[in-house]
C-alpha cells in the first residue's frame, strides 16, 4: 500500500501539501456523503491512515525506510451526525455542503473565508553541467508567472468610489440554513468588509494578477542529483484577488560527463593501463573532478580490478558527506607492434606458459 499514491502527493511533498490532499479526499469519500457505499467506506480508511502516517515526521520517515504494512484502521470517529445533508424547499438560502466542508477546515488552520485563493504552483526544469551540479551554489532561472498587479495590489479594484455590497446587503457576511442549524461566513465578493469597490482594474481584468517574466535565483545545494527538485516558496503563480502566491518546483537535469560516472555519492572512472604497467606495476597521475590524484598500480594487476580513493567523490546534497574516486583498471593492448615487440611478446609467452583459462 502506497501512502503517497493514495494521497495523490509525491514523497517530496510538505506537511500543508500532504493535508490539503487529505482535505480534498475527505470531502469526497467521508462515509457521511457516501451512505452505504461500501467502496467509499474502504477508501476513507485508507485515506486516513495515509494521513495519519504521513503527517507525523517520525511515522512518515519509518515509513519512508520500511514501508508499512498494517491494516487500515476503522475511520476516524469524527462524523458529521448533527448535519442534513439532503436538500431542501428552500434551497436558495442554502450553501451546499461542500461549502460548508471548506467553511470547518478553513477555520481549523486559523484562516478566513474569502474571495481571495492561494495561487497555483510552478513548474520549471534547470539544466545544470556535471560539475555545477556537484559544486552547488545559486544559478538564475527565468520564469514566467502571474505576479500580483502593481496598479491595484493584487485586489482587483481601484481606490474610488464605493458602495454597499449587493451580495451581503453591506452585513459583510451571508447566512446559509441547513435544517435548524444556521451558519454564517465571511462573504467572498466584499472579503467580509461590507463594502464594493465598483471601479474594477483594467490593468488586470479585476483578477488581480498580471503576467510577468522575471529571473529567479535558487539555491541548488552541492552534490544535487539528477532529477532532483527543489522548492522556491511563494514564487508560483500569485493568487487571484490578493491571495497568496503558490511554489516553485525545480526540476534539476544534470549533464553527462565525458569521462565520470556517478553512482550515489561515489564518481567511477575507467582508467587505460598499458600492458608492462600492469605487469611491472606503475605511479599514474589520474583526473579527479577537483584536480588529479596520484595512483600507484601494484604488479600484476588484472584488467577490471577497481581502486578506491576516498573523499574525492561527489558530495552529499543531504549531509555533505564527500564520496570516494572508484578507477576500474582497463588493459590497453598496443595499436601496431613491429618485428621486435612482436618477438619480445612470443618470448614473454615462452616463459610464461601456465594457463590462463581455467575452461
Amino acid at each position: 500500500m502506497d501512502f503517497y499514491a493514495i494521497l495523490g502527493v509525491t514523497r517530496e511533498a510538505t506537511l500543508e501539501d500532504v493535508k490539503r490532499a487529505y482535505r480534498r479526499l475527505a470531502r469526497r469519500f467521508h462515509p457521511d456523503i457516501n451512505p452505504g457505499d461500501d467502496v467509499a467506506a474502504v477508501r476513507f480508511r485508507e485515506i486516513a491512515l495515509a494521513y495519519e502516517t504521513l503527517i507525523d515526521p517520525d511515522s512518515r520517515r519509518q515509513y519512508d525506510l520500511v514501508g508499512h504494512r498494517v491494516e487500515p484502521p476503522a475511520a476516524p470517529a469524527v462524523g458529521f451526525e448533527g448535519f442534513d445533508f439532503t436538500a431542501s424547499v428552500h434551497a436558495n438560502l442554502q450553501s451546499t455542503f461542500g461549502d460548508l466542508f471548506a467553511d470547518v477546515f478553513m477555520r481549523e488552520r486559523g484562516q478566513v473565508v474569502s474571495g481571495a485563493g492561494r495561487g497555483a504552483d510552478l513548474h520549471q526544469t534547470m539544466t545544470l553541467p556535471f560539475e555545477d551540479a556537484l559544486r552547488g551554489g545559486e544559478h538564475a532561472v527565468v520564469v514566467t508567472r502571474q505576479a500580483r498587479c502593481a496598479i491595484c495590489s493584487g485586489t482587483g479594484a481601484l481606490d474610488g468610489g464605493e458602495s454597499r455590497c449587493v451580495q451581503c446587503q453591506g452585513s459583510g457576511a451571508l447566512r446559509s440554513a441547513r435544517g435548524h442549524m444556521v451558519f454564517s461566513r465571511p462573504c467572498p465578493t466584499c472579503g467580509g468588509s461590507g463594502i464594493e469597490r465598483r471601479q474594477r482594474c483594467g490593468a488586470c481584468a479585476a483578477t488581480g494578477v498580471t503576467v510577468r517574466t522575471e529571473s529567479v535565483r535558487v539555491r541548488v545545494p552541492s552534490g544535487v542529483v539528477d532529477g532532483a527538485r527543489i522548492r522556491v516558496p511563494e514564487m508560483g503563480h500569485a493568487g487571484p484577488h490578493g491571495g497568496p502566491a503558490g511554489d516553485l518546483y525545480i526540476t534539476v537535469q544534470v549533464t553527462p560527463h565525458t569521462r565520470f560516472r556517478r553512482e550515489g555519492d561515489d564518481l567511477h572512472l575507467v582508467l587505460p593501463v598499458a600492458i608492462h604497467e600492469a605487469a611491472l606495476g606503475a605511479r599514474v597521475v589520474v583526473p579527479a573532478i577537483d584536480g588529479e590524484v596520484r595512483l600507484r598500480i601494484p604488479p600484476g594487476t588484472q584488467s577490471g580490478q577497481r581502486f578506491r580513493v576516498r573523499g574525492r567523490g561527489s558530495p552529499s546534497a543531504r549531509d555533505g558527506h564527500q564520496g570516494d574516486l572508484v578507477v576500474e583498471v582497463r588493459l590497453m593492448l598496443p595499436k601496431m607492434l613491429d618485428e621486435r615487440s612482436k618477438a619480445l611478446l612470443r618470448e614473454f609467452g615462452e616463459l610464461n606458459q601456465e594457463p590462463v583459462r581455467d575452461f
